[in-house]
């Protein structure tokens, strides 16, 4: 009897145990589960606030207006920063030196007396872009008038600080070229750069052992003129992306730029 009592006691023991075990071990899972749960919940909640941004879409004709509006104003504001006396010569960003393989010309030529002669030659290089970037106005408008909405939303969603800028280099490159190389040609008539950059070339090919020089200076101002057009255009479009004074100007703009700025968080 007494057997049977002790194991009754003993049989009771080892089923408290495993329930208490039970008990210990459901209220640890359920700790857990509810972590789980809060952090499903957690998640739950982020996905769907990640999806009420995404559901605050902007349609494709307002992102086709907003980006259109928003790069002919700085297109225009380039232009017109340039296209004046001093736009290129009074900005040390843009301003048109001398070639690279004639500065060896400068420096002798200077050395010898001759520096306001190529004071003058630098001017009206820079006279000639000012005169030729008047024309960049016609041809983006043409560039953008064929952008596609691809190009629109690859443009507004892109990390890159200067994509429309390199969208319209592709872009409008050959066409700019082939605009300012007779405005420039022309241009450095009428401001003399052909007159002294003869007097440069023939006081300086004239000196002891040195080689002669005649670069093309139509397709070299042509080409600094366009990238110093460009310059400019990289700047308006930091401006616009980033709305630095205000560049977001319509309530379309904020809209737009605004849904593009949360896409990229």
């Amino acid at each position: 009897m007494k057997k049977k009592s002790i194991g009754f006691c003993l049989l009771g023991i080892l089923l408290f145990g495993v329930l208490n075990t039970q008990a210990q071990v459901g209220s640890k899972l359920k700790g857990i589960l509810g972590k789980l749960d809060t952090t499903v919940n957690a998640r739950s909640a982020q996905k769907q606030q990640t999806a009420a941004v995404d559901t605050t879409e902007i349609s494709e004709t307002e992102a086709n207006n907003a980006v259109k509006q928003a790069l002919s104003n700085g297109l225009q504001a380039s232009v017109k920063s340039l296209a004046v006396q001093d736009g290129f010569l009074g900005d040390a960003a843009v301003k048109i030196l001398m070639p690279s393989e004639v500065q060896k010309v400068e420096k002798a030529l200077r050395a010898v007396g001759m520096g306001s002669v190529c004071d003058q030659f630098i001017s009206s290089m820079n006279r000639a872009a000012e005169t030729a970037v008047g024309e960049a106005g016609g041809v983006f408008v043409n560039s953008l008038s064929k952008m596609s909405i691809s190009d629109v939303y690859s443009i507004l969603l892109s990390g890159e600080q200067n994509a429309a800028t390199s969208y319209f280099k592709t872009s409008t490159t050959d066409e700019l070229t082939s605009k300012f190389s007779p405005i420039v040609e022309s241009a450095m008539g009428s401001n003399n750069v052909t007159t002294y950059w003869e007097q440069l070339s023939t006081a300086y090919n004239k000196l002891p052992m040195v080689s002669k020089v005649e670069p093309d200076l139509t397709a070299y101002v042509t080409s600094k003129a366009i990238d110093g057009l460009f310059i400019k255009v990289a700047d308006q479009e930091l401006k616009i992306r980033n709305n630095l004074g205000g560049a977001r100007s319509s309530e379309l703009l904020t809209k737009v730029f605004g849904w593009a700025d949360a896409q990229k968080k």
